[in-house]
């Protein structure tokens, strides 16, 4: 089931009222002038929407997330307790750092540039992210255009539609100097942020994507990443194909070959004989769905035994497709039937795939019911 982590900034733009023109360091004085805290109604009006989906809600107990999942009437489960009552930004940093270790698909959070900025220095672009506008400064890409549209953006994913992925763009100001009539921008770098799917490349009249063109961005993106000294094996199928193509190295098409800095050092590979290759080695799995309901494991494949996805572990692996084959699916998530089902849960979840040249999409995997 999709797992949604919130976190809501309770103290996010408390300043913005009283013409203090943010919140950094004087939420006091804030206070003292009668500010009165918007970032749980803005949360709020987010969660609306996800009202009768199914997902699996973690957060922050208090006014970090609980209170407001409790008054939209969403059933949570609390990961992580602040440290006291004003919560502070380490508390905003210890709390993605949390939910991020417990697996959520996608990190909501409520704040401004400066939420943002903890955010990204605590997890980075280890976890899907989605703001929900909440403070006085947004100056980041990383923010629904309103609380409603990152519900709607969140709602969208949760029923696993094709949505792409791209890096949203991280800055905050300088409130000191902003309150002296200076604005000084910085960039703070950037989060894997989900937006709406768009076919910009590669694609012919009628906006088909073109097979040839998109195989060899996703082959050219791939080799791109390899990185020297490590093991790749590469699984089945004609996307994968196309790697070894980019390589220019033979191709086992429906069996699993190994490579190593360019070099082909193995082919057609049974699960005994990869275990016994990739054993104490840094190993990668790039992996295409097979089969028409869009099987990553369990279906021409099965080389890929429970002991060898375990041994890679399920952060080692590059799945690939082109848009046109996850549309194909019509909302149906990558199956998982490795004969083991303790591992077909590890592997559910959300995943990144990669569709194209510096391009990426989120997609559900789940096991066959």
């Amino acid at each position: 089931m999709f797992r949604l982590g919130l976190i809501v900034n309770p103290i996010a733009g408390v300043g913005g009222s009283v013409a203090l023109k943010g919140s950094d360091d004087v939420v006091d004085e804030a206070l003292r002038r009668g500010a009165v805290p918007q970032a749980g109604l803005r949360a709020r009006s987010a969660l609306e929407p996800l009202a009768g989906l199914s997902f699996e809600l973690l957060t922050v107990a208090g006014a970090m997330g609980e209170s407001v999942a409790r008054e939209v009437g969403l059933p949570c489960e609390l990961i992580w307790h602040p440290k006291g009552e004003i919560t502070t930004a380490q508390d905003t940093r210890d709390a993605a750092v949390a939910l991020c270790a417990a697996g959520v698909d996608l990190l909501l959070f409520a704040g401004g540039d400066g939420t943002a900025r903890d955010i990204c220095a605590a997890v980075g672009e280890q976890v899907h992210v989605l703001g929900i506008p909440a403070g006085c400064k947004i100056h980041s890409g990383v923010y629904g255009v309103t609380p409603q549209a990152a519900g709607r953006v969140a709602a969208r994913m949760i029923k696993g539609e094709l949505l792409s992925l791209c890096e949203g763009e991280v800055m905050d100001i300088d409130e000191e100097a902003f309150r002296a009539g200076r604005v000084r921008a910085r960039h703070f770098g950037e989060l894997m942020v989900p937006q709406d799917l768009q076919y910009i490349q590669s694609v012919k009249q009628g906006g088909r994507e073109s097979e040839a063109l998109v195989l060899a961005d996703i082959a050219a993106e791939v080799v791109s990443r390899m990185e020297p000294d490590t093991l790749y094996l590469m699984g089945s199928g004609s996307t994968v194909a196309a790697c070894m193509d980019e390589l220019g190295l033979e191709n086992t098409l429906l069996g699993v070959d190994l490579v190593e800095n360019g070099r082909l050092i193995g082919q057609d590979l049974r699960a005994q004989e990869i275990l016994t290759w990739i054993e104490g080695r840094p190993c990668m799995l790039v992996i295409t769905p097979i089969g028409g309901q869009g099987h990553l494991f369990g279906r021409g494949n099965q080389q890929l035994s429970p002991a060898v996805i375990r041994a890679i572990g399920p952060e080692r692996m590059l799945v690939l497709a082109t848009k046109s084959k996850l549309a194909s699916l019509e909302g149906r998530p990558l199956r998982v039937d490795s004969g083991d089902a303790e591992l077909d849960r590890m592997l559910e979840g959300v995943r990144r795939i990669i569709t194209g040249w510096r391009d990426q999409v989120i997609y559900p995997v789940a096991n066959p019911q």
